[in-house]
């Protein structure tokens, strides 16, 4: 067997592939279709790894959406507020007084108190009555309905229309006492 000697270099080639195609039972077969249990394992890996990364996101990201909206929700019932005012010469008792009108000055959804994980409320300021009976101010708060699943803080807007809110975590209720927290920018 010389270096020039090709068919016996040939049929060495044609035996060594005929023994990779078909090894019989229990053999490596390299024309297999589908995929091996290691390759489907490091897929899952992957997809886990993904998702461990994304999740966390997504949550935030809907506790700062519901808090957008909260905000977003205060400042139409301040709005609300004072147009009830403007027809009704007094400010709301309630939530459910700007329902009661024709159009309604807010929805039902938001009349009813609970809206996109916060709770909503509103109090005619009981130190601002007139002669009549009726409020001549009022606050209205937002707090999570859920802490730390549906929002990290408590908001509220008065009278004045500026909207104020909590520290980041901070469960502390509206005050109600007429003390003021920095307004919300």
């Amino acid at each position: 067997m010389g270096l020039l000697d090709l068919t016996s270099c040939n049929k060495g080639v044609k035996k060594t592939a005929k023994m990779y195609s078909y090894l019989g039972k229990g053999g490596y077969n390299m024309n297999r279709k589908g995929f091996t249990l290691v390759e489907i394992m490091i897929v899952v890996a992957i997809i886990a790894l993904l998702a461990a990364i994304a999740i966390p996101n997504l949550l935030r990201a809907r506790l700062t959406a519901n808090e957008a909206a909260s905000m977003a929700a205060l400042k139409t019932v301040a709005s609300a507020a004072h147009t009830y005012r403007s027809a009704n010469q007094g400010y709301p008792e309630s939530l459910g007084n700007m329902t009661e009108d024709n159009p309604p000055y807010i929805d039902d959804v938001l009349a009813a108190g609970n809206k996109q994980g916060y709770a909503y409320e509103l109090h005619g300021d009981l130190t601002a009555l007139d002669g009549n009976g009726n409020y001549q101010g009022f606050i209205a708060s937002a707090c999570p309905v859920s802490w730390g699943n549906t929002g990290n803080r408590c908001f509220y807007v008065d009278t004045s229309g500026v909207l104020r809110g909590a520290d980041p975590g901070v469960q502390t209720p509206v005050p109600w006492d007429g003390s003021t927290e920095d307004p919300i920018e």
